[in-house]
């Protein structure tokens, strides 16, 4: 007996520092993120968006354009790092060491 699977929702979304956007796509079972992007034509609002290059992540987690989606899921569309967190950190520790906020030998708060 062959029972076909329904199609289901999923919700894609991508925000700005000022603004975002949700869409509900319907698709069908063994539809992939990066086909379900697509199916959004979130593109149309944000042209920017590389959609060959472009990282996804369902509910935080980073996945490959190629994961299949299951009932229920978020498919998040993540925006490049415009600095890179390991040296905002350490020119933050610098600017401190500077500033004599911090011992020099230890790293210890004074």
């Amino acid at each position: 007996m062959n029972i076909e699977q329904e199609n289901f929702s999923v919700e894609v979304i991508y925000a700005l520092p000022t603004q975002q956007k949700r869409v509900q796509v319907k698709v069908a079972p063994g539809t992939t993120c990066i086909e379900a992007v697509e199916l959004s034509e979130m593109s149309n609002f944000f042209p920017d968006i590389d959609l060959e290059n472009v990282k996804l992540g369902i509910f935080s987690r980073l996945v490959k354009h190629t994961e299949v989606l299951v009932p229920g899921q978020r498919v998040e569309i993540y925006r490049p790092l415009i600095a890179d967190p390991k040296d905002v950190r350490r020119k933050r520790a610098e600017k401190a060491k500077d500033e004599g906020r911090i011992n020099k030998i230890t790293g210890a708060k004074i």
